[in-house]
């Protein structure tokens, strides 16, 4: 009797399981995957994931997504309490920027799904390699699927820079740039460029990156003490000792510094050009953009701030239907259109850089086609490595570019005590 009894409950188990997957909308189908499946986003990456159900429904009629809009922080809050709970309430795919990546794998290593095993591999040249070295593993698997990123550049006043007779093209070198910066605040009053100086240290990275660098090197060696880490800082110091830096206060200064017209220049990312548009109306045809400036003649002239990716985390109870929306929206052209055209999201899908919107003169930038120039450096970004000591390091880099500017602490001894802390902090 004990034995029939075990078989039935073994049956009704099943049962049960089965029906709680067909609830969940689970499916093992991978060409008509159906079901919900819920996304965790922010501002216009996920007013831009809602605006391509529609589209994405088109070939999967049965999936039905629902979009949720948090602010970053909460996302990442409420992702790290739900990892730490092994799975409870997260989504189906979640948004996260690039330079997270590594340390919510590195704390959560079975947090995610490994996107290679489901097929995700095979896109990997539709990317600059930059961009898919920051989501992929250390053994090269995809954990992200890659979608904005932002190119840099340094953002100009052509009015600024006409008063002052200098010509943009002229400039070349970080020494160009400062000695072009001496004449404009003489013409015209405005300082070179904004900086916040004790919490932002993202002329740094920029400068890092041009040199094929991050704060560490591709064998997790702290590289705060190398001799490109050394000559960034020293162009900083420079700068700030010919009075040429505005210090600023958070994202909230540099945006006031660019609408009042108080710099001449802003080096950030290409996304910052929907920014100006928006909060500038009145600079309409006053701005354009130049490469960064290099080290030497000829040298690196490329990085990349910011950029944001999508990942499944591993207890999505509807993983196909997941995948198939991850699948579909980083790498369908339109999609990523779509994102760049109504908010200004750089895609990194390299096949949209053809398209008209990124070829066409912006009567904004001086009748100038910013996008493409952009777009035409992509694959020129230096690939750098990031890991989960990122957000400690840029922390004590901000503390000792701080220490060299309003301390007058030299900038050799300043970043061998970054490095110190930075190694003690690893070791905790």
């Amino acid at each position: 009797m004990k034995k029939y009894m075990s078989i039935i409950l073994v049956m009704l188990l099943l049962l049960l399981a089965a029906c709680s997957n067909k609830t969940n909308g689970s499916t093992g189908d991978t060409k008509h995957p159906s079901g919900t499946i819920t996304v965790w986003g922010w501002d216009v990456a996920a007013a831009t994931m809602k605006a391509s159900i529609a589209e994405f429904q088109k070939k999967y009629p049965d999936v039905k997504v629902k979009v949720e809009d948090f602010n970053s922080g909460d996302v990442y809050s409420k992702l790290t309490v739900g990892l730490a709970a092994r799975g409870s309430g997260l989504p189906d795919v979640v948004l996260m920027e690039d330079e997270r990546i590594p340390g919510y794998v590195h704390q959560f290593p079975q947090g995610f799904l490994n996107l290679t095993k489901l097929g995700y591999g095979k896109y990997k040249d539709s990317f600059n390699q930059a961009k898919v070295a920051a989501v992929q593993d250390k053994d090269g698997n995809f954990i992200a699927a890659p979608w904005d990123i932002g190119p840099a550049g340094v953002f100009y006043r052509v009015d600024y820079f006409k008063k002052a007779n200098v010509d943009p093209n002229s400039i070349k070198t970080w020494d160009d740039y400062i000695a072009a910066g001496k004449k404009i605040k003489e013409a015209t009053g405005a300082m070179l460029l904004p900086i916040d100086i004790p919490n932002y240290d993202g002329v740094f990275e920029m400068m890092m990156q041009q040199q094929g660098l991050s704060y560490f090197d591709k064998d997790n060696k702290i590289t705060l003490q190398s001799a490109e880490a050394k000559r960034a800082m020293n162009v900083i110091k420079k700068l700030h000792d010919e009075d040429l830096v505005l210090q600023n206060k958070g994202w909230d200064g540099i945006v006031t510094a660019t609408v009042n017209g108080s710099v001449a220049t802003v080096p950030y990312g290409v996304w910052y050009a929907g920014t100006i548009m928006d909060q500038a109306p009145k600079s309409k045809g006053q701005w354009d953009v130049f490469y960064l400036p290099s080290f030497e003649d000829g040298g690196s002239r490329y990085a990349n701030v910011g950029g944001s990716s999508l990942l499944i985390p591993s207890t999505s109870k509807n993983q196909t239907a997941a995948y198939a929306f991850v699948d579909f929206f980083t790498t369908n052209k339109d999609s990523q259109l779509l994102g760049f055209e109504k908010y200004g999201l750089f895609p990194s899908l390299k096949e949209t850089y053809s398209a008209p919107q990124f070829t066409a003169n912006s009567e904004y930038f001086n009748n100038s086609p910013i996008f493409k120039k952009f777009a035409d450096i992509v694959d020129k970004v230096p690939k750098i490595y990031l890991n989960e000591n990122y957000a400690k390091a840029s922390k004590l880099t901000s503390d000792a570019q701080a220490a060299i500017l309003l301390e007058n602490k030299p900038v050799e001894s300043g970043l061998k005590d970054a490095q110190k802390q930075l190694e003690n902090e690893i070791k905790k």
